[in-house]
């Protein structure tokens, strides 16, 4: 009688059995994704080279932007760009579009942090009919009623004034705000609700102590979604407003091209310092964004 010391096949199927080679999954995970790689590196192209050629002509001389590559690298870097658009009142149109977005930003939170909380606690036919009449304003472009909009502001008296950009792009920005926190607060979790009403908490305690914890990535999301809104705005100002003190980034630089005439370095020096402040914004707070936009901000 013999004993067969063998090892026995293993079973098809079997963690073992996949084992040897690695199997087509396996090595597609150490070989990666050429297809994304590849199209990561366009899109990477894509974005930087614009940046790249908009920050190397801003150091450039008018000559040298005129007559030269636009992909060079600078010859003889200069600043004199960044000091004639800092001397031709640059600092005052920052100062005006830095109010017009953080005052935009409060406005939208105090306003769309409690109108989309009713929307997802509540069942009425009353709250429904609010939420759906707030997602009717995405569909609704700001060219459509830049008309009525224009004698509203002047009726109200706010016509030439920060407010008259202020109000409109903060109900411009209402719509998606509403969209975004309502799906981010119902990920928050009926239990939790039920624990703190049982606790004796008020519906108002609930939305401090409760919702607007848990939907950080959310606020995040419509609290730079509006300051974009508001940094990159050109028909409200455009059409509300006329002095020169109350003149934002957006105007400043339309008006830097007519005061500039050809310099296009100065122009460009003075795209760079707008984007700067705001992109700084988006750096700190773009994981927020993204979660926010995933919908994953209650979790």
């Amino acid at each position: 009688m013999s004993l067969d010391t063998r090892p026995a096949a293993p079973r098809q199927g079997s963690p073992v059995a996949s084992r040897p080679g690695g199997g087509p999954a396996r090595r597609r995970a150490r070989l990666g994704n050429p297809l994304a790689g590849l199209g990561s590196l366009v899109w990477l192209v894509i974005v930087v080279v614009p940046l790249y050629t908009l920050v190397s002509a801003s150091l450039m001389r008018q000559d040298q932007a005129l007559n030269g590559e636009p992909l060079a690298i600078p010859t003889d870097p200069t600043l004199d760009n960044y000091r004639t658009v800092l001397d031709s009142g640059f600092l005052s149109l920052l100062g005006n579009t830095a109010i017009v977005a953080v005052v935009t930003v409060a406005l939208v939170l105090v306003l769309s942090v409690p109108v989309a909380y009713v929307a997802v606690r509540t069942r009425s036919r009353l709250s429904s009919l609010a939420f759906r009449t707030f997602l009717l304003g995405v569909a609704i472009p700001a060219q459509a009623v830049i008309v009525p909009l224009y004698l509203l502001i002047g009726k109200m008296g706010l016509y030439d004034t920060l407010w008259a950009i202020i109000l409109p792009t903060a109900a411009f920005s209402m719509p998606v705000a509403v969209l975004v926190l309502s799906g981010t607060m119902r990920d928050v979790s009926e239990e939790m609700y039920e624990a703190m009403s049982l606790d004796g908490a008020t519906p108002l305690r609930m939305l401090w102590q409760l919702v607007v914890p848990l939907s950080k990535a959310g606020i995040s999301t419509v609290a730079i979604f509006s300051a974009l809104q508001a940094w990159n705005g050109f028909l409200f100002p455009l059409i509300l407003t006329q002095s020169e003190e109350n003149r934002v980034l957006t105007l400043g630089l339309f008006n830097f091209m007519t005061q500039f005439g050809v310099n296009i370095p100065a122009v460009l020096a003075a795209i760079v310092l707008s984007v700067v402040p705001i992109f700084l914004v988006y750096l700190v707070a773009r994981r927020a964004l993204i979660n926010g936009l995933m919908g994953v901000g209650g979790k």
